[in-house]
């Protein structure tokens, strides 16, 4: 006769092929993925419009490519460093190659532009 605690194990629960739905999250992932897209000479020439008004202080919206994906930050800019070719918004940088939009944005995060 079997114990009732062996009894008990023959129900748990199990994951019958271990390691599936992390495979699965994956491949969602790598699909998920794009390639960067080529900025037009109309959008290049406004961020560089909008790179120009920059400054310290300066709260901002910004789409930007890394890794295979388009991601969006917003926050107060901390610096523009010309000489690298970035911005950094809080702890993070952004290369200019990089930047897809830039939208200046009021304290309370609507869009000022």
């Amino acid at each position: 006769m079997m114990s009732r605690e062996d009894r008990a194990k023959q129900f748990a629960p199990f994951e019958a092929l271990t390691g599936l739905r992390k495979a699965l999250r994956q491949k969602e992932i790598e699909h998920e993925r794009t390639e960067k897209i080529e900025l037009s000479e109309a959008r290049a020439a406004k961020l560089d419009r909008m790179l120009k008004k920059l400054e310290r202080g300066t709260f901002v919206r910004v789409t930007y490519y890394n890794a295979g994906y388009y991601i969006d930050v917003e926050g107060e800019v901390s610096s523009v460093d010309k000489v690298c070719g970035c911005i950094k918004i809080g702890n993070g940088k952004i290369f200019f190659d990089d930047l897809y939009d830039i939208k200046l944005v009021g304290t309370d995060g609507a869009s000022a532009g």
